[in-house]
């Protein structure tokens, strides 16, 4: 018969792996109730801890490490990333514990993976992932992470913190709606990423209310480049749109751009909406609506979530954050 294993125990005490390691290796950041019940799970099924683990475990570095699959340029050139940053930050600043940045770039997170698997690093977080980064899963195994954004395929175990992209793509274009436009169409973000299809889910929802079709949907990556090529198909669409839902300020600043070297006004010939409520919405010309993402606050809570895990306190596996509407004179 296989030994039990501790991620069976975790399992059989309804605890975290890192719950469970932290009881075998004597740790007092671990509730009583959680003490209690990893314990009497170790009794049940007769576990017996392997001495080199339990020596890896018990070097901990005091360092927990963001993750971030993207390249350089668009880690440093959108702003919703600084502001993320920013929040995760000031709530590691008041703990013991350190932030490495880890950016992707064009490694393929066969290094970065490396580093947290040997041990680099307690925990990690994880923001703007793809459907495509294999490399989540295996830093996922290593240590506890805390994703930011809701994963494509989810498990019972994963901590998400999330906005709710739904509501805020409802938000958005029904801003549109309300101000009579009926020709609607949107520019999304990329397919490899979940929350391209929650905004536009909302996008569909309030249209299908409204009792109207998309005129087109024209996916983009969140970059203003990709905003304004996806802004010029449109445009030579046989009856272009008179309000375009953005999944993102960059790209609704590149639309503008397309929209303005083509002789039209914005909101008087079409109207337009992004989506963070970034610098770069208020700094448009004309100051863009927008629908407002807490990314500060989704970074606090980030690191909030992991740091309770790692103390083995209890943690909400499911945060979502709210979303707002921010009018100003595009829409």
């Amino acid at each position: 018969m296989a030994r039990p294993t501790i991620e069976q125990v975790a399992a059989e005490a309804g605890v975290s792996r890192s719950t469970v390691s932290r009881v075998v290796n004597g740790s007092t950041a671990v509730s009583p109730e959680a003490l209690e019940s990893v314990q009497e799970a170790i009794r049940r099924l007769n576990y017996v801890p392997n001495r080199a683990a339990r020596t890896l475990a018990s070097r901990q570095t005091h360092a927990i490490a963001l993750v971030v699959p993207e390249d350089t340029t668009t880690f440093f050139g959108d702003p919703f990333f600084a502001a993320v940053v920013a929040g995760i930050s000031a709530r590691v600043t008041q703990s013991d514990y350190i932030l490495n940045l880890l950016i992707a770039s064009d490694d393929p997170g066969d290094k970065m993976t490396s580093f947290v698997r040997n041990g680099g690093v307690d925990a990690a977080m994880i923001v703007s992932h793809h459907t495509s980064d294999a490399f989540v899963d295996r830093i996922a195994e290593a240590v506890p992470v805390v994703f930011g954004g809701r994963r494509a395929v989810e498990r019972e175990t994963d901590y998400v913190v999330d906005v709710d992209n739904v509501l805020g793509g409802r938000q958005g274009t029904q801003r549109l709606i309300d101000r009579g436009c009926r020709r609607v169409a949107t520019i999304t973000g990329p397919p490899s990423m979940p929350v391209t299809f929650d905004r536009l889910q909302g996008f569909r929802e309030v249209l299908a209310d409204a009792g109207l079709e998309p005129v087109a949907e024209e996916a983009g990556d969140f970059s203003e480049a990709s905003g304004a090529a996806a802004a010029r198909r449109l445009l030579e669409l046989p009856s272009p749109p008179d309000g375009i839902f953005i999944a993102s300020d960059l790209m609704a600043r590149g639309a503008c751009g397309v929209l303005r070297a083509a002789g039209l006004r914005v909101p008087d010939d079409l109207a337009l909406v992004g989506f963070d409520d970034s610098q770069v919405a208020a700094e448009l010309d004309p100051p863009l609506t927008t629908v407002r993402q807490p990314m500060f606050a989704q970074g606090e809570a980030m690191a909030s979530v992991l740091i309770d895990v790692l103390a083995g306190t209890d943690a909400p596996h499911h945060t979502i954050l709210t979303t707002e509407l921010v009018v100003r004179a595009s829409a």
